[in-house]
């Protein structure tokens, strides 16, 4: 895998029947129910993390139009108020939500720039479903590693 800036992962299956360190690892990462997404950092911790829950969810290098795209639609205040370019103007240094998703992807700045912003996108299932949420990527399924073809399910689910 090749180093970024950030990773998406998405929440594929559910929690019945999981193991207790992989439910403690899914909390950790935020990814309490399914069809959630969340950013992380591209470091060795995270991506421990990540193997360790590779059953449950999948995951890939985020490009910056895509984040864009999903804070647009998806990007939500306390209070459930839509992220727009005047809130991410006034509360930031950068004056759209582009700026902000190409610094996000690069690593200058995270989520936390913006306050009250939430850090778990709540996406739609998949136009035209998913292949198999029983077999890894590489095998014709949806879990564990994609790489730059998260974007692709990201765009079905926004």
């Amino acid at each position: 895998m090749r180093r970024v800036g950030k990773l998406a992962v998405i929440r594929i299956r559910g929690g019945i029947n999981v193991r207790g360190v992989v439910n403690k690892t899914l909390e950790m990462l935020n990814l309490t129910r399914v069809n959630h997404c969340v950013l992380v950092d591209d470091d060795p911790s995270t991506l421990g993390m990540l193997q360790a829950a590779k059953d449950y969810i999948t995951w890939g290098a985020i490009k910056p139009e895509t984040l864009e795209h999903l804070l647009r639609k998806r990007g939500r205040l306390q209070g459930d108020k839509h992220l727009t370019d005047e809130i991410v103007k006034s509360g930031t240094e950068f004056s759209s939500i582009g700026e902000l998703a190409v610094a996000i992807c690069n690593g200058k700045t995270g989520l936390k720039v913006l306050p009250g912003l939430k850090k778990v996108f709540r996406l739609h299932p998949p136009r035209k479903g998913y292949k198999s949420t029983k077999r890894p990527f590489k095998d014709f399924g949806d879990l564990g590693y994609r790489g730059e073809r998260i974007n692709e399910l990201i765009l079905r689910m926004a």
